[in-house]
């Protein structure tokens, strides 16, 4: 038997002070709901969102550094509708040439310069 079920939830880090930028790309650009974090970690900073049972953490790390290499990567329903909505706002998409798994994706880059990378599907 697997150890594991299912993936609960991602976690990127993001400067302190920067919940309303996270919440303008987050929720205004990709479409996540925010989710209401916990009062015992509320204090900490940070957001938390959703799409369906998709869920990603944002956690404040004072020595915040991007990550540019290491990123998670999100099926989309909608996928050129999201591409185009993204471009619409000025977001770099990177496309790439190769499929992944025979499906279109590409990789864009949140406020804060961490990889997401998006697949049609």
């Amino acid at each position: 038997m697997a150890p594991f079920s299912r993936i609960d939830h991602i976690q990127l880090a993001m400067p302190a002070g920067e919940e309303a930028k996270a919440r303008a790309f987050y929720t205004g650009v990709l479409g996540l709901e925010e989710m209401p974090k916990p009062p015992e970690l509320a204090a900490r900073g940070g957001a938390w969102f959703r799409s369906g049972t998709v869920m990603l953490h944002l956690g404040v790390d004072p020595s915040f550094r991007p990550a540019t290499k290491a990123h998670p990567a999100f099926r989309c329903a909608e996928f050129a509708a999201l591409v185009e909505r993204l471009r619409e706002h000025d977001v770099e998409v990177v496309a790439d040439a190769n499929t992944f798994e025979g499906s279109e994706h590409c990789y864009i880059a949140d406020p804060f310069g961490n990889r997401i990378e998006l697949i049609e599907g």
